[in-house]
């Protein structure tokens, strides 16, 4: 049996035990690069898993595609090879640490904006297949907002926001919020102040931005967390391993997993019309016809 097959009796066989789960859709976006996003997600899809929840993760950082790097994995196929040599999702869905599935980047939106019709066509009906296949599909967008990762952010059924509590990372952070709320005022942010030096600076910075975002857009976010500075999270970066695999009791790492369950215990049920890998796919592709 061929990778390839197997996926296919794998995704066949949960689509038979759990026909009626609904994979939640989040992205994870930032103001700005070097806040340690890419870190984060890592680290908080292995947590997940560790807590039971199936997790798949979508690299499309436009031009900056690094998650392989960071699990010192090498992808045999990215995202592009999937649409343009018309490979099924389960030949591009890699396996990284503990089993990570993720899809390798390599290419982003904009290039997939640039495709024919029936390469678009293709590149849906194939990510859809990943519908009630996870517990959670998250997507690394990459550091600020483009057109493209706007669009995500907006179809997605939740954003978790991550910032630093330095002045510049947080008024970036605040121009996502500003930015992504006047396009869709329901949206939903969970704030995570990542690199704090102590958990009283971390509640203080995530206190003052959540003030500023109600008290000048009426707008309501969650603050999610914060995340210590831990000089684990750069040694196993040189390591290439994600830190909660390398240090599982660094205190990074003890946050990842706390943040997880606080994650479970918060999470509401996904919307069946509008939300969902279906519904995250309905809305961006109104962006190839717009």
């Amino acid at each position: 049996m061929n990778q390839d097959q197997a996926h296919q009796l794998r995704q066949l066989s949960n689509s038979l035990a759990q026909h009626k789960k609904m994979s939640r859709v989040v992205t994870v976006a930032s103001g700005k690069g070097g806040v340690g996003k890419s870190n984060f997600i890592l680290s908080f899809a292995l947590s997940m898993m560790e807590l039971g929840q199936k997790v798949v993760v979508i690299d499309l950082d436009i031009g900056m595609a690094n998650l392989d790097i960071l699990m010192g994995t090498t992808p045999k196929y990215h995202l592009l090879d999937m649409i343009l040599e018309r490979k099924s999702i389960w030949s591009v869905l890699e396996r990284g640490p503990q089993g990570l599935e993720y899809i390798a980047g390599g290419s982003g939106l904009k290039e997939l904006l640039q495709l024919r019709e029936e390469e678009r066509h293709y590149f849906f009906r194939e990510l859809e297949k990943l519908h009630g296949y996870a517990d959670l599909i998250l997507i690394d967008t990459g550091a600020g907002l483009t057109v493209e990762s706007q669009q995500c952010h907006l179809a997605a059924d939740e954003v978790i926001l991550l910032t630093t509590p330095e002045p510049t990372a947080m008024a970036d952070a605040y121009s996502v919020v500003k930015i992504l709320h006047s396009q869709k005022p329901t949206i939903s942010f969970q704030l995570v102040v990542n690199r704090v030096s102590r958990q009283k600076e971390g509640i203080e910075a995530g206190s003052k931005f959540k003030f500023a975002v109600q008290r000048f857009l009426n707008k309501e976010i969650t603050i999610f967390g914060a995340i210590p500075d831990d000089a684990a999270v750069m040694q196993a970066v040189l390591k290439q391993v994600p830190f909660y695999l390398a240090y599982p009791r660094a205190q990074a790492s003890l946050t990842l997993k706390r943040l997880a369950q606080r994650f479970i215990n918060g999470a509401e049920a996904v919307p069946a019309e509008d939300g969902g890998m279906k519904g995250f796919l309905r809305t961006i592709s109104r962006m190839f016809t717009s």
